[in-house]
C-alpha cells in the first residue's frame, strides 16, 4: 500500500503514528478544513491563473459553511457506515465558537463535512476525499 502524504508528513518530523478512533470530532473538523481547503485551491488555482483577490472570492464561496452543508445533504447517501458515523460525530460535536454568517445548522453540518474529509485524511484516503468533493461540486454545479 502506498503512503498518502499524512504518513509522509509524521516521518518527517518524527510524529508517531495515533489511533484516528481517539481523536474528537473538533479534531478531525480542523485538519479536514484545511484538507478540503486546500482541495478546492488547487482546482482554482488550476483553472486559470488570475489576480489573488479573484482566486479567494472563488474559493471562499465553496468553502464557507453553508455551501459544505449544501455538499453534505448530496453526499450523505452514498457515504459508507462508517463515513457516515463520522459525520455524526462531527455534526454533533459541541464548538465553543460558531463561523459568523452561517446558521447554526449549517456551521453543524459543515463540522460534520469537514470531520469527514479529516478522517479520510488520516487514514489515507484522499481518493475518497477527491471522490466526494468532485461528485458534491457536479450535483450542485458549483463554480470553482
Amino acid at each position: 500500500m502506498e503512503k498518502g502524504i499524512d504518513s509522509y508528513i509524521r516521518e518527517c518530523f518524527g510524529v508517531k503514528e495515533v489511533d484516528i478512533r481517539t481523536y474528537s470530532p473538533l479534531a478531525l473538523a480542523y485538519i479536514g478544513d484545511g484538507i478540503f481547503d486546500l482541495v478546492i485551491r488547487s482546482v482554482v488555482v488550476g483553472r486559470g491563473n488570475t489576480r489573488a483577490s479573484q482566486l479567494h472570492r472563488r474559493t471562499s464561496e465553496v468553502v464557507k459553511a453553508h455551501t459544505q452543508a449544501e455538499m453534505i445533504r448530496v453526499l450523505e447517501p452514498m457515504l459508507s457506515e462508517e463515513e457516515a458515523e463520522v459525520y455524526r460525530r462531527g455534526r454533533n460535536a459541541k464548538s465553543p465558537t460558531m463561523a459568523k454568517n452561517a446558521t447554526m445548522s449549517d456551521y453543524r453540518n459543515a463540522t460534520g463535512f469537514e470531520a469527514l474529509m479529516g478522517y479520510l485524511y488520516l487514514n489515507d484516503r484522499f481518493d475518497r476525499i477527491l471522490e466526494l468533493t468532485k461528485t458534491a461540486v457536479e450535483r450542485l454545479e458549483l463554480k470553482l
